[in-house]
């Protein structure tokens, strides 16, 4: 069964289910709590699985490598294989993964405001009491 939007105040409903499930698509390409921090540290450069493990804090070694396979499979990451003993594998973010930009851009900026609100609020809160 097809999801569908029955209210959207600023679109026509056609408008609105065709963006909710480009959002759809675009959640399950880069949402969840790791994909877009992968990238993001790929982009300073090639690292090895171990290399990038270190540079996410947090991720264990099965979600990294779920995570890498889905960021590759949708053409964010690329992964190298160099076949010499031992066999070097090293990751790096591919040329398609900077058109998340804006959108990374945008999300560290909200977040930044967001957190200042909240932090603003918190005070306020504790200030009545």
């Amino acid at each position: 069964m097809k999801n569908t939007y029955t209210e959207c105040p600023i679109l026509s409903q056609a408008e609105c289910n065709k963006g909710m499930l480009a959002i759809d698509d675009a959640l399950y390409a880069i949402g969840g709590k790791w994909k877009l921090r992968i990238i993001l540290a790929l982009r300073y450069g090639k690292k090895r699985f171990n290399e990038l493990q270190r540079t996410v804090p947090g991720i264990s070694a099965r979600v990294l490598s779920n995570e890498l396979k889905e960021l590759e499979l949708n053409g964010f990451v690329r992964r190298n294989v160099f076949p010499q003993s031992p066999v070097l594998v090293e990751y790096e973010a591919t040329e398609y993964s900077r058109s998340l930009d804006e959108i990374i851009k945008a999300l560290s900026d909200w977040g930044g405001q967001h957190k200042h609100k909240v932090k603003r609020e918190m005070q306020k809160a504790v200030e009545m009491f």
